[in-house]
């Protein structure tokens, strides 16, 4: 696997973000157009309007399901980083951290992750500003 950066930390799984999506959308649409042409008989009218709830249900399905999936991920974020940030310091993380910035600090070694914390809840920095200022990035391979 070549080395985690700021700029390659993105995980894109083309067959989820691009193939699946791409063919819920191509239902959607397709049945959208069938219920269109369908409009005037009756006898197609109704399994046109089941079509259409299905491929809209099918995509939002798909999104929750990746939505739950990154909350769980967010809330084990969050305790390991507590965890590890007790391990360093004997205390737990600043709680005026957000979520957000507990999870860009996940990026950081422990060499800099106890002053990096400290300095994101004194300034408030933002989940991006936090991964920018990671000088030796710490690559997470376990992503959802």
């Amino acid at each position: 696997m070549p080395t985690q950066d700021y700029a390659s930390h993105r995980r894109f799984v083309p067959m989820f973000h691009g193939v699946l999506f791409g063919m819920l959308l191509l239902t959607l649409i397709g049945s959208v157009v069938n219920l269109y042409k369908s409009a005037g008989d009756h006898q197609r009218l109704y399994s046109a309007s089941l079509i259409v709830v299905l491929a809209v249900s099918t995509l939002i399905l798909s999104f929750f399901a990746r939505m739950f999936a990154l909350m769980a991920q967010d809330r084990a974020i969050r305790a390991e980083e507590n965890l590890r940030h007790f391990v360093l310091t004997g205390k737990l993380l600043d709680p005026r951290l957000t979520i957000r910035q507990i999870i860009g600090l996940r990026f950081a070694p422990d060499a800099e992750f106890v002053e990096l914390a400290g300095k994101a809840a004194a300034e408030n920095l933002s989940e991006d500003q936090i991964k920018r200022a990671v000088k030796n990035w710490k690559a997470d391979t376990y992503r959802v």
